[in-house]
Protein backbone atom coordinates (compact mmCIF):
# COMPACT_ATOMS: atom_id res chain seq x y z
CA UNK A 1 0.00 0.00 0.00
CA UNK A 2 2.97 2.51 0.74
CA UNK A 3 4.52 1.94 -2.82
CA UNK A 4 1.12 3.00 -4.53
CA UNK A 5 0.77 6.06 -2.27
CA UNK A 6 4.07 6.64 -3.38
CA UNK A 7 2.77 7.09 -6.75
CA UNK A 8 0.01 9.36 -6.32
CA UNK A 9 1.10 12.74 -7.24
CA UNK A 10 -0.72 15.99 -9.03
CA UNK A 11 0.68 18.39 -11.59
CA UNK A 12 -1.00 22.13 -12.00
CA UNK A 13 -0.48 24.13 -14.92
CA UNK A 14 -1.23 27.60 -15.40
CA UNK A 15 -0.30 30.45 -17.58
CA UNK A 16 0.15 34.15 -15.82
CA UNK A 17 0.44 37.41 -17.92
CA UNK A 18 3.31 38.77 -16.02
CA UNK A 19 7.12 38.62 -16.45
CA UNK A 20 8.77 35.59 -14.97
CA UNK A 21 11.22 37.00 -12.31
CA UNK A 22 8.27 38.99 -10.59
CA UNK A 23 5.91 35.50 -10.77
CA UNK A 24 9.37 33.29 -9.03
CA UNK A 25 9.89 36.21 -6.44
CA UNK A 26 6.28 36.27 -5.37
CA UNK A 27 7.24 32.56 -3.65
CA UNK A 28 9.64 33.84 -1.69
CA UNK A 29 8.34 36.94 -0.57
CA UNK A 30 6.41 36.14 2.72
CA UNK A 31 4.50 39.20 2.07
CA UNK A 32 3.58 38.46 -1.27
CA UNK A 33 2.82 34.77 -0.43
CA UNK A 34 0.31 35.97 2.42
CA UNK A 35 -2.01 37.13 -0.81
CA UNK A 36 -2.14 34.25 -2.70
CA UNK A 37 -1.91 31.15 -0.34
CA UNK A 38 -5.73 31.45 0.45
CA UNK A 39 -6.95 28.13 -1.35
CA UNK A 40 -9.90 29.53 0.52
CA UNK A 41 -10.72 32.43 -1.40
CA UNK A 42 -11.14 36.19 0.42
CA UNK A 43 -12.10 34.27 3.72
CA UNK A 44 -8.58 32.74 4.33
CA UNK A 45 -6.30 35.21 6.07
CA UNK A 46 -2.40 33.45 5.84
CA UNK A 47 0.12 34.32 7.66
CA UNK A 48 4.00 33.65 6.29
CA UNK A 49 7.50 33.60 7.70
CA UNK A 50 10.06 31.97 5.57
CA UNK A 51 13.84 31.53 5.26
CA UNK A 52 14.23 31.80 1.84
CA UNK A 53 17.63 29.59 1.04
CA UNK A 54 18.59 26.21 0.32
CA UNK A 55 17.82 23.99 3.43
CA UNK A 56 16.13 27.19 4.97
CA UNK A 57 12.26 26.61 6.30
CA UNK A 58 9.50 28.24 5.60
CA UNK A 59 5.59 28.16 7.72
CA UNK A 60 2.33 29.10 6.31
CA UNK A 61 -0.56 29.21 8.73
CA UNK A 62 -4.20 29.32 6.69
CA UNK A 63 -6.75 30.56 8.72
CA UNK A 64 -10.30 31.10 8.50
CA UNK A 65 -12.55 32.26 11.35
CA UNK A 66 -13.58 28.30 12.19
CA UNK A 67 -9.92 26.71 11.54
CA UNK A 68 -6.38 27.59 11.33
CA UNK A 69 -4.29 24.59 9.18
CA UNK A 70 -0.03 24.55 9.15
CA UNK A 71 2.10 24.37 6.51
CA UNK A 72 5.54 24.46 6.69
CA UNK A 73 8.40 22.83 4.27
CA UNK A 74 11.91 23.15 4.06
CA UNK A 75 13.56 24.77 0.86
CA UNK A 76 15.39 21.91 -1.32
CA UNK A 77 16.05 23.96 -4.32
CA UNK A 78 16.29 27.42 -5.74
CA UNK A 79 17.05 28.06 -8.72
CA UNK A 80 16.42 32.19 -9.57
CA UNK A 81 13.38 32.44 -11.72
CA UNK A 82 13.63 28.87 -13.00
CA UNK A 83 12.72 26.33 -10.43
CA UNK A 84 11.29 25.86 -6.64
CA UNK A 85 11.60 22.75 -5.09
CA UNK A 86 10.73 22.52 -1.40
CA UNK A 87 8.89 20.13 1.00
CA UNK A 88 5.21 19.99 2.20
CA UNK A 89 4.27 18.94 5.55
CA UNK A 90 0.41 19.62 6.14
CA UNK A 91 -2.26 17.29 7.98
CA UNK A 92 -3.49 16.49 4.47
CA UNK A 93 0.29 15.49 2.84
CA UNK A 94 2.70 13.18 3.92
CA UNK A 95 5.59 14.47 5.64
CA UNK A 96 8.13 12.96 2.53
CA UNK A 97 5.61 14.99 0.07
CA UNK A 98 7.73 17.01 -2.16
CA UNK A 99 6.53 19.96 -4.58
CA UNK A 100 8.50 21.15 -7.03
CA UNK A 101 7.47 24.89 -9.20
CA UNK A 102 8.99 24.87 -13.08
CA UNK A 103 8.70 28.71 -14.58
CA UNK A 104 8.97 29.33 -18.02
CA UNK A 105 8.23 32.34 -20.34
CA UNK A 106 6.85 31.09 -23.25
CA UNK A 107 6.44 34.77 -24.59
CA UNK A 108 7.87 37.99 -23.31
CA UNK A 109 5.07 39.21 -20.07
CA UNK A 110 4.09 35.94 -19.89
CA UNK A 111 4.86 32.65 -17.27
CA UNK A 112 3.99 29.45 -17.61
CA UNK A 113 3.96 27.82 -14.28
CA UNK A 114 4.20 23.86 -13.44
CA UNK A 115 3.82 22.80 -10.43
CA UNK A 116 4.08 18.83 -9.81
CA UNK A 117 3.57 17.52 -6.36
CA UNK A 118 4.13 13.67 -5.18
CA UNK A 119 3.40 11.41 -2.26
CA UNK A 120 -0.21 11.78 -0.82
CA UNK A 121 -1.67 10.33 2.57
CA UNK A 122 -4.62 9.37 0.23
CA UNK A 123 -6.67 9.82 -3.75
CA UNK A 124 -8.91 11.98 -1.85
CA UNK A 125 -5.86 14.49 0.03
CA UNK A 126 -4.07 14.36 -3.53
CA UNK A 127 -7.32 15.40 -5.07
CA UNK A 128 -7.77 18.08 -2.22
CA UNK A 129 -4.18 19.42 -3.32
CA UNK A 130 -5.58 19.80 -7.21
CA UNK A 131 -8.55 21.87 -5.58
CA UNK A 132 -6.04 23.63 -3.05
CA UNK A 133 -3.03 24.72 -5.90
CA UNK A 134 -5.78 25.54 -8.49
CA UNK A 135 -7.54 27.67 -6.07
CA UNK A 136 -3.68 28.99 -5.26
CA UNK A 137 -2.68 29.58 -8.67
CA UNK A 138 -6.17 31.94 -9.79
CA UNK A 139 -4.87 33.90 -6.29
CA UNK A 140 -1.58 34.14 -7.71
CA UNK A 141 -2.46 35.68 -11.42
CA UNK A 142 -4.31 38.15 -9.36
CA UNK A 143 -1.23 39.28 -6.53
CA UNK A 144 1.35 39.46 -9.25
CA UNK A 145 -1.20 40.80 -12.09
Amino acid sequence: MTEALDELQLTVTRKIPAPREKVFDAWLSPRMMEKFMRPGGSDMSPEVSNDPVKGGRFNILMKTEEKEIPHAGTYLEIDPHSRLAFTWESPHSRDDSVVTIDFAEPEPGVTEVTLHQIRFRSEDARNGHVAGWTAIMNCLEQAVG
